[in-house]
């Protein structure tokens, strides 16, 4: 069996695969979704989110075959279906280039990317995914390297410029607490978060592992710099210290609900969250950057993509242009990549970026490398091996 298989698959992994469908990129569209139904958005804003987040209805699965046809499909995780959608990311591009953008909103699972470019029948220009799908995809051949004579790599954060993926935002995970619980100190560390005879309460960690035993390894004393390798024992020995006071969230909206009904004290959730948290109880749910985990999606090329690889090229250098990652950041929370795009962001954001740099300073990294590594047991991969053993331990 093949690693990106073991990976991959909806057959071999179901529950697992469902879990992973609430990706960060899925998330975006639905905190913006959930800001506007709660009145802390309004419609002109919503709309502007939508446009930055590619969120757009898909126009078609199909793809006209002639290679004059100037437009680029995107796929993402933009399918739900509203007419605010239909105003979207692509007014900008289109403007400045008279290229149109289309969206396909039905998910970029690596096991489509493959299907198509494999069969030959591609209609995707762009994906935007997560790193360590992109790293998969790449090994097996089936994505455009990207061309650095195009995209601009200063305008990455080292590290985050790949072979056959270049950063498009930034999110951590990160420790988010509700203060009213805690008047006399406030937890900053995953150590606290294991402590519950100072900091009494339920906690509730992510049903899926990533971000979640990167945690483990720090709060059993483990610095940012030296979180991998991830020791798997040791991590589901420290999630089973902690069992009788954990609750697993399955979707990220049950992450903010646990706090804000107060089943638990503290929650390992994404930063966006958190974020929002903050602003809709006036800083009664606040988090600390200390020891939270950044991760990136990507924007990478499927191998024969339609409007062919330099035009893609080209949107992904546009999309580097540091004020609109700002914009992003404004609205829903995304951390630039761009490092010119942290002087443009105002003080009152600024303690809403992951990417400042007081707060790069104090969170690890994600490493997909790891992640896709083989794990040594069997044809298992590290992800795969993962997976299991913390399924095993949040139900044992």
């Amino acid at each position: 069996m093949s690693l990106s298989k073991t990976l991959y698959e909806k057959d071999l992994y179901p529950e697992i695969e469902n879990a992973r469908e609430t990706s960060y990129g899925a998330d975006c569209l639905e905190l913006v979704e959930d800001q506007y139904q709660r009145g802390l958005m309004d419609r002109r804003t919503f709309v502007r989110a939508l446009g930055l987040l590619a969120a757009m209805p898909m126009a078609s699965l199909s793809r006209p075959a002639t290679a004059a046809t100037q437009q680029l499909m995107i796929v993402n995780w933009g399918g739900i279906s509203r007419p605010a959608y239909a105003k979207a990311f692509g007014a900008p591009y289109e403007a400045a280039t008279g290229i149109k953008l289309e969206q396909d909103g039905s998910g970029p699972l690596p096991a489509k990317v493959r299907a198509m470019v494999q069969s030959g029948k591609v209609i995707w220009d762009l994906l935007d995914f997560d790193a360590s799908k992109a790293l998969v995809l790449d090994r097996e051949g089936l994505l455009q390297p990207i061309d650095y004579d195009i995209v601009d790599r200063n305008k990455v954060y080292p590290g985050w410029a790949y072979h056959a993926g270049v950063a498009f935002y930034i999110y951590s995970c990160v420790l988010c607490f509700d203060a009213s619980k805690f008047p006399n100190a406030k937890p900053n560390s995953w150590k606290d978060f294991w402590d519950v005879e100072r900091f009494p309460g339920q906690r509730a960690m992510r049903k899926t592992p990533e971000g979640q035993i990167e945690a483990c390894m720090m709060a059993a004393g483990r610095s940012i710099k030296d979180v991998y390798p991830i020791d798997l024992d040791l991590a589901m020995a420290k999630v089973k210290e902690l069992k009788s006071h954990l609750v697993a969230w399955t979707t990220s909206a049950q992450s903010q609900d646990v706090l804000r009904n107060g089943e638990v004290t503290m929650c390992n959730l994404w930063h966006s969250r958190a974020g929002a948290l903050y602003k809709e109880s006036s800083g009664r749910f606040d988090w600390t950057w200390n020891q939270g985990l950044m991760n990136v999606d990507v924007w990478s090329v499927p191998k024969n993509n339609p409007a062919g690889p330099e035009m893609a090229m080209r949107f992904i250098a546009f999309a580097q242009d540091p004020e609109r990652q700002v914009e992003l950041l404004k609205l829903i929370g995304n951390g630039p990549v761009n490092p010119a795009a942290a002087a443009l962001v105002p003080d009152d954001l600024k303690k809403f970026d992951p990417t400042q740099a007081d707060h790069r300073a104090v969170q690890a990294e994600l490493n997909p490398e790891w992640w896709n590594a083989p794990s040594g047991k069997g044809d298992k991969s590290n992800d795969t091996l993962a997976r299991e053993m913390w399924l095993d331990a949040l139900s044992s």
